[in-house]
């Protein structure tokens, strides 16, 4: 099967009001998991980054992804690694 064409600022089969959505419910998700309080644009500014991260990662190990809970678990995935990255760098300085 051929991977869907994606372009800038895109998720696969995901319009540009669905990529807010998820973004919001995958940075609300990673919010809730790591036991941060960030507001609602940054829950969907972590969830959108996340998706970027999460896709990057997903294509890394050849894993296929489609439609809008595929997305939302590479964008939680993503989410939550941005989070703790964060975290990470936060208390080493």
């Amino acid at each position: 099967m051929d991977q869907p064409v994606v372009g800038i600022m895109g998720m696969p089969e995901v319009g540009f009001f669905g990529m807010l959505v998820i973004g919001f419910i995958a940075g609300y998700i990673a919010e809730k998991a790591m036991n941060r309080d960030h507001g609602l644009f940054t829950n969907i500014l972590v969830g959108i980054a996340g998706s970027f991260v999460g896709g990057t990662l997903a294509g890394l190990v050849n894993f296929n992804f489609y439609g809008f809970f595929g997305n939302l678990i590479v964008a939680t995935v993503g989410a939550i690694l941005i989070l703790w990255v964060f975290g990470k760098a936060k208390a080493a300085s």
